[in-house]
This record gives structure tokens, C-alpha cells and sequence, in this order.
């Protein structure tokens, strides 16, 4: 693998030294694990195969997004249905990609292996890829109603939701008939607050059905193993709901204190409307630094593999794990 390779797949999370116990690199909801959903994980059945076809999972989400059944693609995870969904899109003849200035390195990946070119800024596109609200910055994406409203006939268009049930403010820009054009990808185990749960579907557009049927024919036996199953199914529940509606108040609040924190260090915030946001620091967040942080338990996220060199990228975390940043920054900075 080059180094190249290696920088496209950089992450947030645990290294080589385990997890940090305070990481401020990823974006899940901090103020989890979900007890429902951690609970039908304890319960789930790791004796058995699940259903092949996910019959009942598959309407059970139906139901929870209020559309047909036929619409419901069972993926491993994001970023499986992201190279699942770019070869089938290469296989029905397409070879022209648009990516959003700064977004999830897989989407790249995946072009890049299937030797798409990027269409042209004027021109038509066979795969699109959008995100509500996006990363890093986790805000609306710019273009987002423009790229949709433009898209050709044939076009696949792939909006990316894995952060919109912890949008903390504003809604989606688009509107219900401009969800139905494009393909809506889901990755609950974020706002679970269950990250190493890797799980996930889509929902097509209307009428896509040839490429339901493509994804169907390049999807692996079982994607999802009974844990998987177990945390959508938990996901759909009124217990899940509630307790990510309470999250979503308690994030609000641990966000304005984080904020005000990271002023209080002289860096500046950019605007997001999501439980994650970036910031400037006031001096370089160098290797040394962050061998420093490391250290003393926090991590952080660089921005410099989206395309944003200088900022970090901070997961909004409790005020104990604030109260360590802000000790352990003032101390690497010294």
C-alpha cells in the first residue's frame, strides 16, 4: 500500500495504542451507547443465520420511512454499499463522478478503482455524490438542491445521511419529491452511539429498479450477521427515538460548552449545525502535539485528508472530556 493509499484511509477512532479516552476524531453520539439498541444486541440470536433476504428488517424499515419495501437495499456498511453501488454504476456503462469539495475519502476510493474520471464542473455526471449535513465542516452542503435538480437522465445521485439524525439544528434542504430522485444512505450505529456496530441500507429512488437489481446481484450472502439485524431493528423503535431525542438536547448543550471552550484556547470555530464541528487552533496541531495529546488521552482529527489542511475536526463530547482538552492542549502548547 503507498502512502497515498494509506492518507485515503485515514480515520478517526482507535490506533495503534487502543482507543484515547477522550476522542474528539470521531462523530458518534457522545451521549451513547443507546441502551435499547445495546440491549437487542445482548439478546440477538449469534446461533443462526439471519433471513437471506431480510424480509422482515427490510419492511420493518419500510415502514419507519414510509415507503415500499422494494425500496430498501440491506448494505454491511456505508462504506461496503459505497463501493457496491459505484461498480454496479460502472458496469451499466457510467464513468463520469462528481464528488463534493470536501467529503468521506471512500467516495474517492471507490472512483478511483473503478477508474471513473470527474465530470466536468458544466457537464453531465453517471454517479453524484451528495451528504446532509456533510463532513467534516457538518454543514448543508453547498450545490446540494442544484447538483439534484440537475441531475441527467440515467444519472445515479447518492445522498449521504449518516449524520442527519444528529443534525442539532436547521432541517434538509431538500424536499420529499427531491429524496425520491436520489438514493438515501442510512448508518444508524452513529447516532446509536455504536460505531463498531457496522450496519447499514439504503433507499432507492423510484423507479431504479434495473439498479436494485444490479446491487442485489453484486451484494455478498448475508451483509448483515444478526447484530447488524439487531441494531436496525432497535434503531426503528420508540425506545431508540426517544432516548436519541433526549441525546440530541443533552449534544445542544455539550456542543455550546465545547465551543466556548476552544474560544477560550483563541481558536476559531467554523459554523455547523451537527454534533461535530471545525476549528483552527491557535498553533499547529504538529505530530509532536499530538504525540503530546495522545499521551495524556485525547485524540483529534486533522482535516488534512478532506482537503482542509490546518483545521481539526472535533466530535462534541461530555464536559469531563472538554475539561481534559483544555488541560492537556494548554499544556502542549507550552
Amino acid at each position: 500500500m503507498t502512502a497515498s493509499e494509506i492518507f485515503e484511509l485515514m480515520h478517526g477512532g482507535p490506533d495503534a495504542q487502543g482507543a484515547a479516552p477522550h476522542d474528539f476524531s470521531t462523530n458518534g453520539n457522545g451521549f451513547g451507547p443507546c441502551p435499547a439498541a445495546l440491549q437487542a444486541l445482548q439478546l440477538a440470536d449469534a446461533s443462526r443465520y439471519p433471513d437471506p433476504h431480510y424480509m422482515g428488517l427490510r419492511e420493518r424499515l419500510a415502514g419507519f420511512h414510509r415507503v415500499d419495501a422494494g425500496r430498501v437495499v440491506i448494505a454491511a456498511s456505508a462504506s461496503e454499499f459505497i463501493g457496491r453501488v459505484t461498480a454496479a454504476v460502472s458496469q451499466g456503462g457510467g464513468g463520469r463522478v462528481r464528488l463534493p469539495p470536501h467529503g468521506y475519502g471512500d467516495y474517492l476510493r471507490a472512483a478511483k478503482a473503478w477508474h471513473f474520471q470527474a465530470a466536468p464542473a458544466d457537464g453531465p455526471a453517471d454517479l453524484v455524490w451528495c451528504s446532509e449535513p456533510d463532513s467534516p465542516l457538518g454543514q448543508p452542503q453547498q450545490n446540494l438542491v442544484q447538483w439534484v435538480n440537475q441531475l441527467g437522465s440515467g444519472a445515479t445521485c447518492v445522498l449521504d445521511l449518516a449524520y442527519e439524525p444528529l443534525r442539532l439544528e436547521g432541517a434538509s434542504t431538500l424536499t420529499a419529491d427531491q429524496r425520491d430522485r436520489v438514493w438515501q444512505l442510512w448508518t444508524p450505529n452513529k447516532a446509536m452511539g455504536l460505531t463498531g456496530i457496522r450496519a447499514a441500507y439504503a433507499i432507492a429512488p423510484l423507479a431504479a429498479q434495473d439498479l436494485c437489481a444490479r446491487l442485489a446481484r453484486l451484494a455478498p450472502s448475508w451483509p448483515l450477521g444478526a447484530h447488524g439485524v439487531a441494531l436496525l431493528e432497535a434503531w426503528t423503535g420508540e425506545a431508540a427515538q426517544q432516548w436519541l431525542a433526549a441525546s440530541i438536547a443533552e449534544l445542544r448543550a455539550w456542543k455550546a460548552e465545547q465551543l466556548a471552550l476552544c474560544d477560550s484556547l483563541g481558536w476559531r470555530c467554523l459554523p455547523s449545525v451537527a454534533n461535530f464541528f471545525c476549528a483552527e487552533p491557535d498553533v499547529a496541531h504538529t505530530p509532536a502535539r499530538a504525540a503530546a495529546l495522545r499521551q495524556a488521552g485525547i485524540k483529534l482529527r486533522d482535516t488534512a485528508s478532506f482537503g482542509l489542511p490546518g483545521l481539526l475536526r472535533l466530535g462534541v463530547l461530555p464536559p469531563a472530556s472538554q475539561q481534559q482538552l483544555g488541560r492537556a492542549w494548554r499544556a502542549a502548547r507550552s
